[in-house]
């Protein structure tokens, strides 16, 4: 069988992979963003970066792939309240540039990487499995 995600997953382990490492060697960096209502704040960005480094490892193993995906869609739910307070707030986090046309962008797909983790490991095939079908399910 084709692997026609594995460009989509490497991608995801890249970016959750480095992302994981700058949350650990940088923690500091990221409290200000925490929401007040977070508790143990510097425990739980060690603990995010943690998440994706165990997220990224987990998509090369075939039989951790799917729940990694599920996984990191759900990290991405959860951290999506600190990604709004430093854009709200107008929180500077350098090197992150503190302006609306990043954190715009960055808002806006954050639905796009929940997608991106379950398409990637075939949680989810939508939309182009609807393509692929006709309206009674029937391929076209």
């Amino acid at each position: 069988m084709r692997d026609d995600r594995r460009g989509l997953r490497l991608g995801l382990i890249g970016l959750y992979g480095f992302i994981g490492v700058v949350h650990l060697a940088a923690t500091d960096r990221f409290l200000p963003i925490m929401p007040g209502w977070v508790p143990a704040p510097r425990l739980v960005v060690v603990g995010t970066g943690l998440c994706e480094i165990a997220g990224a490892l987990a998509l090369f193993v075939p039989r951790l792939r799917r729940l990694a995906g599920i996984m990191l869609a759900l990290y991405a739910v959860c951290v999506f309240p600190a990604n709004i307070k430093q854009a709200v707030e107008g929180i500077s986090v350098p090197p992150i540039p503190d302006t609306w046309w990043y954190h715009g962008p960055r808002l806006a797909c954050q639905p796009v990487m929940v997608w991106w983790a379950l398409y990637a490991v075939r949680a989810i095939d939508w939309p182009f499995a609807a393509r692929r079908t006709g309206a009674s399910g029937a391929p076209r």
